[in-house]
Formats: structure tokens, C-alpha cells, sequence
């Protein structure tokens, strides 16, 4: 892999062609004031399962957690014609 050090401001005129060029193997360095701070690198494949991956996000503070799912959702309340009648008339119907 080839290797280069750009500086921050001419990276950030030139991100798009340092992107592509990421993309097809360059390594770009990118110094502040001559003081290495940051690298651009290809991504390649993922590597780690969906769920590993999703954990570092959470992890990260990227994400929120999944929220866990209910186990079963309890059967709908039968209401008696008595009771729906009193809250028709509670209410003016």
C-alpha cells in the first residue's frame, strides 16, 4: 500500500479526490502544522459479525440500544356492553 501525507486544509479542499484514491489502495497521512494527527485508509471488507459491530456503536454512543422485545402481547380486554354503555353516557353520546 502506498503511503502519502497531505495537510489538513489541502485535504479538506481535496477530500473527494482523497477518498477515491483511498478507495483504490492509497494511505494518506494527514498532518496539522507538520505534526501527523489523522490517517485515511481503504475500509476493505467487514470483518466482524453484525452484531459485534453494532455493539462498538452502542459502545461508541453512535447508536441507541435495541430495545428488547416483548415476549407476548396480552390479549385484548373484553369490555362488557354494561361498561361500554356507562362510558357512552359518562361522556354525552
Amino acid at each position: 500500500m502506498r503511503s502519502l501525507t497531505i495537510g489538513i486544509r489541502e485535504a479538506k479542499a481535496q477530500l473527494s479526490r482523497l477518498v477515491s484514491e483511498a478507495e483504490r489502495g492509497t494511505e494518506w497521512i494527514i498532518t496539522d502544522r507538520g505534526r501527523p494527527v489523522a490517517k485515511l485508509v481503504p475500509l476493505g471488507e467487514p470483518t466482524a459479525p453484525l452484531e459485534h459491530r453494532l455493539a462498538r456503536l452502542e459502545e461508541w454512543g453512535w447508536i441507541e440500544p435495541r430495545a428488547p422485545r416483548p415476549r407476548s402481547v396480552p390479549p385484548p380486554i373484553r369490555i362488557r356492553a354494561d361498561a361500554q354503555r356507562a362510558l357512552q353516557e359518562d361522556r354525552g353520546a
